[in-house]
């Protein structure tokens, strides 16, 4: 409850976690996530087969 001490394993998670949004050019604007989610928006939805 309430530690703002972080263990060495939080740590570790949490600089993996910032690594991998700078490798995947992460960005925490506003206007990007906008972006994003009016490709999903847009995208066309996948035909459905018979098997679905």
């Amino acid at each position: 409850m309430g530690n703002t001490k972080r263990d060495s394993g939080d740590q570790s998670q949490l600089e993996r976690f910032r690594d991998l949004a700078r490798e995947l050019e992460a960005d925490e604007s506003e206007e990007a996530f906008e972006a994003t989610v009016k490709k999903i928006v847009q995208a066309p939805k996948p035909e459905k087969t018979d098997e679905e």
